[in-house]
């Protein structure tokens, strides 16, 4: 099966489907989306996982979340029912980790726009980290905030934290030429499950013209993500930042450096965003499925199809599945 050949059919549990198993010895998985949906696993996703171990597959798990260690995500995976090694896992703040020790050679500290899992990931490979969840100078001024002479690259991540003054500090820093920007993705937004209270009135009661306060409940379906971060950080510091995540391939390189090697064209990348997880299999070679319990959509996917816009045409699956398992049926003997 060629991996240039895009075309978007559902994967079949019949010839089609075995050839594309047989074909395949390593399995790459995006987390959210794909393997759970918030604090609940995606049914079946544990099972596909050990089955494919079973039959000699490698697998592997290539998140842009941020947020989380390598340790947080083996918690996740252990009380989800996953059986998963730490050397299968590669989240953004491990990659990012990497780059800056191995690739970049870093020599000082970094200024964190992210989480603490992002921060203890950096620690872990013995990064200096300053920023993070803890910001000094946060309730400052400005013109009040001091900058550290020993910093040497500005790393945003996603952070709910973001403010002026983490802004300012990051565009100071990155004011130095030789300081390195890097982002750990390019995530626009991500989907959001709940809701928010705000502030309303009620219609003016006609008899008196007033109009008496209460609360009312809306549902927010997204939050801005890393991309959006980034985003003013390059808006402001005119500089642009270097993606370490999908679409990326340094995560691919990662894996294939960590795993012995991997071959592209016997790999095959399991995703739910077509900017992100489809984009990146096409960018290294690999072969490509979606996963509709995620955020794109079929129908985005169609439409990517039949654009006359080569980057469009990019992120087009070669197979699309209703879930991840929809692989059950491939891997019973």
């Amino acid at each position: 099966m060629a991996a240039s050949v895009s075309c978007c059919r559902r994967l079949s549990i019949g010839a089609q489907g075995k050839e594309l198993l047989a074909a395949v010895d390593s399995f790459l998985f995006d987390c959210d989306g794909v393997m759970w949906d918030g604090a609940r696993a995606i049914g079946g996703a544990a099972e596909v996982v050990s089955a494919l171990k079973a039959r000699g597959k490698r697998v592997y798990f290539v998140s842009n979340n941020c947020t989380r260690s390598r340790e947080m995500y083996l918690r996740k995976f252990e009380a989800l029912g996953f059986q998963v090694q730490r050397d299968e896992v590669f989240g953004t703040a491990h990659c990012c980790a990497l780059y800056l020790r191995d690739t970049a050679g870093l020599r000082g500290k970094v200024y964190v726009l992210g989480s603490e899992g992002l921060c203890s990931e950096l620690r872990s490979a013995g990064i200096s980290v300053l920023g993070g969840v803890r910001e000094e100078d946060e309730g400052l001024a400005v013109s009040e905030c001091v900058l550290d002479s020993e910093v040497r690259a500005v790393l945003v991540g996603y952070d709910e934290n973001f403010s002026f003054v983490r802004l300012a500090k990051a565009c100071g820093y990155l004011k130095n030429p030789d300081c390195l920007f890097l982002a750990t993705d390019p995530d626009p937004w991500h989907p959001l499950t709940g809701g928010t209270v705000v502030p309303g009135l009620k219609p003016l009661n006609p008899s008196t013209e007033e109009g008496e306060h209460f609360t009312s409940r809306i549902t927010c379906t997204a939050r801005p993500g890393t991309g959006s971060l980034t985003a003013a950080v390059e808006v402001a510091s005119n500089r642009k930042a270097e993606v370490i995540g999908k679409p990326s391939r340094f995560m691919f390189d990662c894996i294939a450096c960590n795993s012995g090697g991997l071959d592209p064209a016997r790999a095959l990348m399991v995703g739910d965003r077509l900017e992100t997880d489809i984009l990146f299999g096409v960018n290294c070679g690999m072969q490509t499925v979606l996963t509709l319990t995620g955020v794109s959509s079929l129908r985005e996917a169609q439409a990517n199809m039949a654009s006359d816009r080569p980057s469009q045409r990019k992120m087009v699956p070669n197979f699309y599945v209703d879930s991840v398992a929809d692989f059950l049926p491939l891997l019973k003997d």
